[in-house]
């Protein structure tokens, strides 16, 4: 996010406009600026130095980015760990959203490269075992990094930190769209990003080997040179390991297997390189000099040369109260027994996490399955026999089986438990004037069940309504973060939400498998039959727009867009003489997504030289084609493909237009 030159710690004057408080912290200069906004110089009333990174204003006022913008926020509140960055607050709905992390002064690896040359020795060993252990607290945490790279690291004083985890795909654009295009930085970008589009945490471990053999050569290992050159190196050549060490250079080769299941996981690796790193412990100090935990080891044997940190203008400290910090513990699994020393608790004021993180909760995802239990007006007055249960059925979960099941045991529960916990507390803070009460996470491993116990204090219905449903619709959507995707061998696919109350049997008001719905399309979006309408009289809105906007993982839905996007994009350039377009347009101008809570596909454009004639030619054939890309797909997965609603839309600098949508029936009812 930030200019390379404005990430050395030298605070630079304040510039005209520039604000003199952002939430609660003074802006006292400058640190940055880059493609996504400006990094402020803030410090907090009791003297804490942070980095407060503001977005440019422009991109404030796009759906897209504040969507993904908020999603990546509130995914990165879960992480924390000895080599991070913390991020220590966040506003992303304010009228500019912004964020900050704690400060930290030296050098980026690539600047530190520049001035002092490769890293050696101890150094070098101590900064894989480091990134290493910090790409296994945020991959357990259930996020993807998606940006490593050596302008992401920073050498510290007191060891290596890993910048922008999470959050640097939705701050740079190095993510895949649902159109399928890709940006980011040639030489650390993995071959499935250039191949599919998709990451995971297997990508940032392919570019973390990227990041050692260039802090241990000063060399990309795939070379310079044209992008696409880069690529198909990274593709199908072997890397330039020359000049690695041996017993570090086994562990980088793996990493940098083509396929992902070939490489280690980040915590395979960060034991691998702690296991190195003691090596060079007993090599260099005496017996029992230090102890044996991966903290310690690293700082014993860190050898980078500090930077000059110059003072900042630190308003002077005030006294004031102590104020209790809400929430739940937030429990850390260790990566491995030696690194972390088993599970750690930490409250976000033992990191310097003075601050709660504002987010909203997850986006929405949803269509009906078959198999969803919706909470309706109905069910909510039903609910007030006693011990009714909403799935009905013998073996649906019910207050005995949530009885039966346990608290959390092993590291894949302890995670699946904390984020649920974690995610599910920030609900809690967005669901008014419903209050929710986060109770417990319990797991039943013979039925495959994990539940959520809540309480809520509601007396309208349709507001009791909504936040069950922002509940199943936030816990599946962290279930397929942490579970399907993080941790795949345990035993569950099925999640259920409890309601309890005093004096009542608990009642199980949701219960759904989210490995068959995977896209979480059963939890709707207000809880009403409204949302399954599929008749003439469904209109496209700003809330479809933009969950359109948010990158999809799903393998189908970006082949689909792609192939729309690309068909659109090549009849737009065909037409020119007709649309009056000199340019010729591409997937900058022209993009594709989908909205699963109206199962409708999403076409837009931004580019703004057509007139009203125009651009309502170009919405007659970028309808007919999203049609025929939803009926031919459909052709080909039968029922199982949901979306059967597409609506073409102009976006531009005072908001959007939507000019033509509709429904699939068939092939013959698309519009050529």
């Amino acid at each position: 996010m930030v200019s390379e030159n404005g990430s050395d710690g030298r605070v630079r004057p304040a510039r005209p406009g520039d604000p003199s408080r952002i939430g609660p912290y003074r802006i006292v200069g400058r640190l940055g600026a880059g493609g996504m906004g400006t990094v402020h110089a803030g410090v907090r009333s009791d003297g804490t130095r942070v980095a407060v990174k503001v977005v440019h204003p422009e991109q404030a006022q796009e759906p897209e980015f504040r969507a993904r913008f908020k999603r990546e926020v509130e995914l990165s509140s879960r992480v924390t760990g000895p080599y991070l960055v913390p991020l220590l607050a966040a506003d992303p709905d304010a009228e500019i959203p912004w964020l900050a992390t704690a400060y930290v002064p030296g050098l980026t690896l690539h600047q530190h490269l520049l001035a002092h040359g490769p890293l050696t020795g101890g150094s070098l060993y101590a900064l894989a075992a480091a990134t290493a252990q910090a790409l296994a607290a945020i991959h357990t945490a259930g996020v993807v990094h998606r940006d490593v790279k050596p302008q992401n690291v920073i050498l510290t004083p007191g060891g290596p930190r890993v910048l922008d985890f999470g959050i640097a795909h939705a701050a740079d654009g190095t993510s895949v769209t649902r159109t399928g295009v890709m940006t980011g930085t040639p030489g650390w970008i993995s071959p499935e990003h250039y191949r599919t589009g998709t990451t995971g945490p297997g990508s940032d471990v392919f570019a973390w080997g990227a990041l050692l053999a260039y802090a241990a050569t000063g060399r990309p290992p795939f070379g310079t040179g044209a992008p696409d050159a880069v690529a198909f190196r990274v593709m199908s050549g072997e890397p330039d390991l020359d000049g690695v060490p041996a017993p570090l250079s086994q562990i980088v080769e793996k990493a940098l297997a083509k396929e992902p299941d070939d490489r280690p996981s980040a915590a395979e690796a960060a034991q691998a390189c702690a296991e190195l790193l003691a090596s060079q412990v007993t090599q260099v100090l005496p017996a029992g000099a230090v102890s044996d935990t991966a903290v310690d080891m690293v700082t014993a044997l860190w050898d980078v040369p500090a930077e000059a940190d110059p003072a900042w203008h630190v308003p002077p400290v005030r006294p004031r109260s102590k104020r209790r910090l809400a929430g739940a513990v937030v429990l850390v699994a260790a990566v491995v027994g030696g690194l972390a020393g088993g599970v750690a608790a930490l409250m976000p004021g033992d990191t310097g996490n003075g601050e709660r993180t504002s987010s909203a909760a997850p986006p929405a995802s949803p269509v009906s399955s078959t198999e969803a239990a919706r909470p309706s007006a109905d069910t909510v007055k039903d609910a007030t026999a006693e011990g009714e249960q909403r799935a009905a059925g013998e073996d649906s979960a019910n207050a005995e089986s949530w009885r039966q099941a346990r608290a959390a045991q092993g590291e894949g529960e302890h995670a699946v438990a904390n984020a649920l916990l974690h995610d599910l507390d920030v609900l809690a803070r967005d669901i008014s004037p419903v209050e929710l009460s986060v109770g417990a996470v319990k797991f039943h491993s013979s039925r495959g069940e994990i539940y959520f116990s809540y309480s809520l204090d509601a007396e309208d219905e349709h507001g009791i309504v909504y936040a069950e449903t922002e509940i199943a619709r936030s816990m599946c959507l962290t279930l397929n973060d942490v579970v399907l995707r993080l941790h795949p061998e345990l035993p569950y696919r099925t999640y259920a939400t409890v309601r309890e109350e005093g004096g009542r049997d608990p009642l199980v008001t949701w219960r759904e498998d989210f490995v068959v719905d995977a896209q979480c399309r059963s939890a709707l979006e207000d809880g009403t039959d409204a949302a399954f309408d599929t008749g003439p009289n469904w209109e496209p809105d700003e809330n479809g727009l933009g969950e359109a906007m948010v990158p999809s993982t799903d393998g189908t839905e970006i082949r689909v867009a792609d192939r729309a996007a690309t068909k659109i994009i090549e009849r737009t350039n065909s037409m020119r003489a007709t649309l009056g377009t000199d340019q010729v347009l591409g997937h900058d101008e022209i993009k594709v997504g989908f909205d699963p809570a109206s199962s409708a596909m999403y076409v837009w454009s931004d580019y703004l030289m057509w007139n009203q004639g125009q651009i309502e030619t170009w919405a007659d054939m970028a309808a007919g084609e999203a049609c025929r890309a939803l009926a031919n797909q459909r052709q080909t997965s039968g029922d199982g493909w949901p979306y059967t609603r597409y609506a073409v839309a102009e976006i531009g600098g005072s908001g959007y237009l939507m000019i033509r949508w509709g429904s699939v029936t068939s092939q013959a009812s698309c519009s050529t």
